[in-house]
């Protein structure tokens, strides 16, 4: 019998365990600190957290505090008010990651202090206490029992559910399953939940409480450098490249985002009864983790005093989670580099509402709430207009880069850049603007001057104006497909790639679906000279449109159809 037939669901776990006290866990039989057990730390089946533990972290932790202070935060931690699952697990999310704020009597005064139930801080990392267990018997809507329990001080923070991988007829899909299983039994311990975990001993995926099968992803690199082959067991890749202490605590703190949004909520005649809310919970896959955490230390070297400002390009295919990793780029911007402007442009207008809505639903990351800019510069009519109760809000992208020193996360257009007339004007020297331009490759580019072969007048790319506008920010790119032509280089513009996530990885790790084509060729000679002398005056006639009213007026004036209906040789096209 070979190794594989013989990894049956118990040597799974045993394996799991085995890793992670490598890792420096402490491990538990669930029976032996259950009630009646011989390490006793649990009076009921129906508790999820170890109390005990959890009070004695709080006391590690927060020395500065007194007992009573200590007793409300854990007050808070065991209350759920809303009927709701993911709403609670938003809130005791908020409270894990920014603290539990707790008021409290000193010298005869009221005061109100942070209590954290995890230390972040790397000089004060021992002060946490990581725990799995095993077999933990949970009692509520029904009996039900988790392969394995991660608890970090004492709060059941990651679930592992495990499948034979012996057994042909179960596997990640039934782990899911038994997941979800588990969400309506025993809703209590999701309440904590951070993410979950689920492996067959082959396979390895991680996602959240609202993540459907589909959005539980791999994990395939343990450093960052090295992707692993899917051949090697990938729970071992998991669990060594996501549940290092430190890296886990990074995880739950930094790369883990909730988005809420509502719709209206029917009767069967159509009638409005409300608002439904749905709150879907992201956790980052492991490419935009490691991508992330390269881009944060490539800002920093670009924005110091000796800093060329050229902070790279991440180029991640489309549908590998783009705007979420530009989403958590940011917030890791606004944590460690004492929050800049943060000036985020796309090509075109819809995209621009599109990412601004996904940024905007993340403010809870952010800690702050992403402005529009509508135009250049407010008129005195409209600053005096945007004063009225009623009035709708418009920004100007001056007013809003010069009403602050510093923070503020702004959304605009590469179109705002063309200068009306003569040169573009400064529109704010500060250092601290960072510049993240979305789809790099299509228009952020243009550096050299070009001359109009007939009126001699210069012109040059958004590049220049960009650079123009904001002197001394500092620039990133985003882009799925990057080209190199030139002056139109990706490269050129940003700098050099920081990260890469390809299509071959990405239909590996079923973050997109093969896409299947058959190419027809046909065979066309033309004038080159010709061709670019087209190109040119095409440019200049579209020059500041949208790339999407281009790529339209492209197809309207090319007319390839009719080029390649002509009855002459379609070796020999005249133009």
């Amino acid at each position: 019998m070979s190794l594989l037939e013989n990894f049956t669901e118990d040597l799974l776990e045993e394996a799991a365990i085995e890793i992670l006290q490598e890792l420096g866990y402490e491990y538990a039989f669930g029976p032996d600190i259950s009630l009646g057990g011989e390490y006793e730390e649990r009076k009921d089946y129906r508790e999820v957290i170890l109390a005990s533990r959890v009070k004695d972290s709080l006391y590690r932790i927060n020395r500065d505090l007194p007992e009573e202070a200590l007793e409300e935060a854990y007050r808070q931690i065991i209350t759920f008010n809303s009927p709701m699952l993911e709403e609670n697990n938003r809130n005791f999310h908020k409270l894990l990651t920014e603290g539990i704020e707790v008021s409290f009597m000193e010298n005869g005064h009221p005061r109100t202090k942070n209590a954290r139930i995890v230390e972040f801080e790397k000089e004060l990392f021992d002060r946490n206490e990581f725990l799995v267990v095993n077999q933990f018997t949970i009692v509520e809507n029904e009996e039900r029992r988790p392969d394995l329990i991660i608890f970090i001080n004492g709060i059941p923070l990651i679930l592992v559910e495990l499948k034979s991988a012996s057994d042909e007829n179960v596997g990640i899909e039934s782990a899911y399953n038994q997941v979800q299983t588990y969400k309506k039994d025993i809703p209590s311990l999701f309440n904590y939940n951070a993410f979950c975990i689920l492996s067959d001993g082959i396979n390895a995926k991680a996602g959240t409480i609202t993540s459907n099968e589909e959005r539980f992803m791999n994990w395939r690199s343990i450093d960052g450098e090295v992707v692993e082959p899917l051949s090697k067991p990938q729970y071992e890749v998991m669990f060594n490249g996501m549940l290092q202490k430190e890296r886990l605590l990074d995880i739950i703190q930094n790369f883990i985002l909730f988005q809420e949004s509502s719709e209206d909520e029917k009767d069967v005649d159509g009638k409005k009864l409300g608002d439904k809310k749905t709150i879907v919970k992201i956790l980052s896959a492991y490419h935009q983790y490691f991508a992330v955490k390269k881009a944060v230390e490539k800002t920093k070297e670009a924005t110091s005093v000796d800093g060329d400002r050229k902070i790279g390009v991440i180029w991640h295919t489309q549908g590998s989670g783009k705007s979420f990793s530009m989403v958590f780029y940011t917030a890791g911007l606004v944590r460690e580099l004492n929050n800049p402007t943060i000036v985020v442009i796309t090509d075109r207008n819809d995209l621009d509402d599109q990412l601004f809505t996904t940024f905007t639903k993340s403010k809870d990351i952010l800690r702050q709430t992403p402005k529009q800019a509508d135009v250049r510069k407010l008129t005195d009519n409209q600053k005096a207009s945007g004063n009225g109760n009623n009035s709708v809000e418009v920004n100007g992208l001056f007013d809003l880069l010069n009403e602050r020193e510093s923070g503020g996360i702004i959304f605009t257009t590469i179109q705002k850049f063309k200068p009306e007339e003569g040169e573009m004007p400064v529109l704010t020297d500060r250092r601290n603007v960072i510049i993240i331009a979305d789809e790099a490759h299509r228009s952020q580019y243009g550096l050299e001057a070009k001359a109009d072969s007939k009126t001699g007048e210069v012109k040059y790319g958004y590049a220049k104006y960009l650079r123009d506008a904001l002197p001394n920010a500092s620039f990133i790119g985003f882009t799925g497909t990057p080209i190199d032509l030139e002056d139109r280089s990706t490269t050129a513009v940003f700098g050099h790639t920081i990260d890469t996530y390809d299509m071959t990885r990405a239909v590996e790790d079923e973050a997109t679906v093969k896409i299947y084509y058959e190419n027809r060729i046909i065979k066309l000679e033309a004038d080159e000279e010709e061709l670019k002398a087209i190109d040119e005056e095409f440019d200049e006639l579209t020059e500041g449109q949208e790339d999407i009213e281009k790529e339209k007026n492209k197809g309207k004036w090319s007319r390839l159809e009719a080029i390649v209906g002509l009855t002459c040789s379609p070796k020999t096209v005249p133009l």
